[in-house]
């Protein structure tokens, strides 16, 4: 079952980080990981957003891989990082850690999936008061799954407005 929320992407950008992260985003963000909107650290991701704006995210926490539906999405990227605490941390970047929301995962490595839809609406919304407004949506799965390589299921650039 999914869990919903909206979190501020500010600085374009969600974080999901186990509980005891020290990490630090500050050297993730290259011309390269903008443009694939995921920077990976050993125990946290930052999940890249077209919006400095509130996304809706929807979190779901599965037992394995799930299917291929990145036809449904603009953007998909995955990559693995380990959860040592078994507690996952979901917040945006200048959120404070304290009120973020967490989640019980399996202690270990996880494989995440962040599936992004809806981006060009959103976009045009904050480049024009003329339009209704659009929310960008992440879907944020994890599974438990041994390490392996980030990877970009799906590639969205803003030219594609």
């Amino acid at each position: 079952m999914a869990t919903h929320l909206e979190l501020f992407a500010d600085y374009f950008q969600i974080h999901v980080l186990d509980e005891e992260s020290e990490g630090d985003f500050s050297d993730v963000w290259n011309e390269r990981t903008v443009l694939e909107g995921l920077g990976v650290l050993e125990d946290a991701l930052a999940i890249g957003t077209s919006v400095n704006d509130t996304v809706a995210v929807s979190v779901d926490l599965l037992a394995a891989r799930p299917d291929d539906d990145s036809d449904d999405f603009d953007h998909v990227v995955e990559a693995s990082f380990h959860v040592p605490s078994g507690r996952l941390v979901l917040m945006g970047c200048t959120d404070y850690l304290d009120g973020a929301a967490r989640f019980d995962v399996p202690a270990g490595r996880i494989r995440a999936r962040a599936s992004r839809r809806n981006l060009a609406a959103a976009v045009r919304w904050l480049e024009s008061d003329e339009e209704s407004q659009a929310t960008e949506e992440v879907r944020l799965q994890t599974w438990p799954a041994p390490f392996s390589a980030p990877r970009i299921v799906k590639q969205w650039t803003q030219s594609e407005k």
